[in-house]
């Protein structure tokens, strides 16, 4: 698998968990309360997973790339940069997420509002990734280039969709497996 595959792969499973805050802002749209644990674990997933090996690992790659073209570059900078927002956003969620389950007083408006622009962000990033900047790559990357990254950027076991689940992700996978049911 190439490691463009192996970050595709990854961009899969974070819409899976995307998928289940979709369901959880509705639920919250509706005067209905979700399960802010399960919310809790999937935002502890992204923020951990995401920030601490697939866009390090990303991040490793647009730096392979930078200065192949102006336009790919301009790209790799956007990412980048997204990546950095979307670390802040995680934190902020996961720090709101934890008051409420602490018995905070928090506008479920307030909060639902930015899981919704969090989803938004989310989307958008991907969405450039697998749009634009990953064909670009592709097209400029020569054999000689994978070769190099797969010594540069190991790929680390991906602690709810790898071979062995973490502990922590153990209601998180249960709800994948009912989603994929349903």
């Amino acid at each position: 698998m190439t490691i463009l595959n192996e970050l595709h792969q990854d961009h899969i499973n974070l819409n899976k968990m995307l998928a289940i805050l979709r369901l959880k802002v509705k639920k919250l749209r509706a005067g209905n309360h979700p399960n802010f644990s399960l919310m809790a674990d999937v935002i502890d997933y992204i923020s951990n997973y995401a920030d601490a090996y697939h866009h390090p690992r990303e991040d490793g790659l647009y730096r392979h790339f930078h200065g192949r073209s102006s336009e790919l570059d301009a790209l790799l900078t956007n990412c980048e940069e997204a990546h950095q927002n979307m670390r802040v956003t995680c934190l902020e969620l996961s720090e709101t997420i934890d008051g409420i389950l602490h018995d905070a007083v928090i506008p479920m408006d307030e909060f639902t509002d930015k899981l919704e622009v969090f989803l938004d962000e989310q989307d958008e990033h991907l969405n450039l990734e697998e749009g634009s900047l990953f064909p670009m790559i592709q097209g400029v990357a020569t054999d000689q280039d994978w070769a190099q990254l797969i010594t540069e950027l190991p790929k680390s076991d991906d602690p709810l969709f790898g071979e062995k689940q973490a502990v922590q992700y153990t209601e998180l996978y249960k709800e994948l497996l009912v989603d994929m049911n349903e």
